[in-house]
């Protein structure tokens, strides 16, 4: 299992769900990826995109502004779907 860094700071909703989203479909199932964001709305952003598409968001955090996601790929999805 890797860990993949994935920075979107400074970018705005819809993009960081939507490059994180591109990133989980090159990633093999259980890799995790892990976001670093600025945006507030990617919050309720990752927990509904993980909540609909089974991707778990295992960690999420802030530190000075700057938001951390660390999302673990489903298992039961192969890697380019």
């Amino acid at each position: 299992m890797s860990e993949t860094l994935l920075d979107v700071k400074g970018l705005s909703c819809p993009l960081p769900v939507l490059k994180a989203n591109r990133a989980l479909r090159g990633m093999q199932p259980g890799d995790r990826l892990r976001v670093i964001a600025t945006d507030r709305a990617s919050v309720a952003d990752f927990q509904a995109f993980c909540r609909e598409t089974g991707h778990a968001l295992i960690a999420f955090g802030e530190d000075g502004g700057v938001l951390s996601f660390v999302i673990r790929r489903r298992p039961d999805a192969p890697a380019g779907t």
